[in-house]
């Protein structure tokens, strides 16, 4: 087939192709590497970095230990934190967080790598098979985790270590939640989030079952009914709808379910793209779709958003990545309506946006982007399902700085809490925070609930 063919359509690219495409963004530092990164370090006192880390590692400890050659050591520095490290070494947005606050970090410098020296030393734990963590004695009690993705992962490893049984229900048929359906392929290779998984399940004491929804196969009542404690990690369920005229043909997509689906394929070349698709959108979601996209074949790429640059979620490093790639990111669009040939998407009309008195409008100025593929990633939805009276605000789960929900025995933290930042290091840190809550309470001297029948 002729590559300026219209359409969707798998197979654009040879294997090759796919292969470097879908290569390791940052590859892991070798040793030397590591070492040269490392001696860049001041380990400040006052540790800005730290201070900007959501789980609080102690960054200047762990680099000091990897520059003294003890990379084990580093591992269980970073772990003691944040059992997820590896992951958030490869998805964390250092440089608005850990690197941004760097006093390295200035114009005639760059940032210490402070993300490729988290993921040199927890590889290095991972790969050796060492385990940091023994559960302490069996305490009787036992927590329901809902949810398998960071919230819940972080929250049941820090209770099994604590000597609680947890049982997490997730309805997907693998674990990780975001970590192994909702980021970019080539930010986590070589089934990294699966290893991962299995690297804190092999602490013990945690059981996983898949398949089991919230809301569809049991209600929150349930738990409470059957566990000591609950904690809710569900993330977001939903994607928000356009609304448009159009929205419903072929070739209008999810951006999520674009990128889980291309996680999951056992070949890139299997995934069909258009030749020209535009996204909508401007947080992450919309970038890691529109470099995917680029990644698959498709020649033109736009990414349309309806305020400026300055507004986007996507941090400025992930927008020059996606423009380095060859993404077109246009910016004051607003979706208009969604224009059809034979029953397809052809083309989408969009309206150009202007803030008047501090407000987002459009200004009756119209253009058409022809398209044969579009993806949505307009953001995500809560569904509420099965929480019975549990306290919400603004569309979230309500809860206090130890994550407790308005229920007694209830926790929650992630994505489904309001105030998040939808963040898997934050999620990291709402799961084990609301688990030392947890076994506070337990520790209190709460019985346990009745066994399940």
């Amino acid at each position: 087939m002729e590559r300026l063919e219209t359409g969707i359509r798998a197979g654009r690219l040879s294997p090759a192709e796919y292969d470097a495409n879908f290569s390791d963004l940052h590859p892991r530092l070798d040793k030397h590497e590591a070492l040269v990164a490392a001696d860049r370090c001041y380990f400040c006192y006052d540790a800005p970095c730290m201070t900007a880390c959501p789980t609080s590692i102690d960054i200047p400890l762990f680099i000091r230990q990897i520059s003294t050659g003890n990379p084990l050591g580093s591992a269980k520095t970073i772990f003691d934190q944040n059992i997820l490290g590896g992951m958030c070494a490869r998805v964390c947005p250092t440089e608005d967080l850990c690197e941004q606050a760097c006093v390295r970090n200035t114009a005639e410098e760059r940032p210490v790598e402070i993300g490729r020296l988290q993921r040199y030393a927890t590889d290095a734990a991972m790969d050796a098979g060492r385990q940091f963590y023994a559960r302490a004695a069996a305490t009787g009690k036992r927590i329901a985790v809902v949810g398998a993705g960071p919230a819940g992962l972080a929250a049941a490893h820090r209770l099994a270590v604590k000597g609680h049984e947890v049982v997490i229900y997730d309805s997907k048929p693998k674990s990780g939640g975001l970590n192994e359906y909702g980021i970019a392929t080539y930010k986590a290779v070589d089934d990294f989030a699966q290893k991962e998984v299995d690297y804190v399940l092999s602490i013990g004491g945690i059981e996983v079952v898949h398949g089991k929804e919230l809301g569809r196969d049991f209600t929150l009542a349930d738990l409470q009914s059957q566990y000591d404690a609950v904690f809710l990690g569900i993330g977001l369920a939903g994607v928000n709808a356009l609304r448009l005229e159009g929205e419903s043909l072929p070739g209008v997509d999810d951006a999520v379910d674009f990128i889980e689906g291309l996680r999951q394929a056992t070949n890139k070349a299997n995934v069909a793209i258009g030749r020209r698709v535009v996204v909508l959108g401007g947080g992450m979601t919309a970038i890691d779709a529109a470099i995917q996209a680029k990644l698959l074949g498709a020649e033109e790429v736009t990414i349309c958003y309806r305020r400026g640059k300055e507004h986007m979620n996507a941090s400025e490093f992930e927008q020059d990545l996606a423009a380095s790639k060859g993404v077109i990111l246009r910016h004051w669009l607003a979706p208009k309506s969604i224009l059809s040939q034979d029953g397809k998407v052809a083309a989408i009309e969009v309206e150009y946006t202007a803030i008047v008195d501090g407000r987002l409008t459009t200004t009756g100025e119209t253009g058409v982007i022809a398209t044969d593929q579009i993806f949505k990633a307009i953001g995500q939805t809560f569904d509420a399902s099965g929480l019975g009276a549990l306290r919400m605000e603004t569309g979230r789960i309500a809860i206090d700085p130890e994550g407790k929900t308005s229920l007694d025995g209830v926790w929650a933290g992630g994505d489904c809490v309001f105030g998040g930042d939808d963040l898997t290091v934050s999620a990291v840190a709402q799961g084990r925070d609301a688990a030392e809550s947890i076994n506070r309470m337990l520790a209190a001297g709460a019985q346990p609930a009745a066994a399940v029948a």
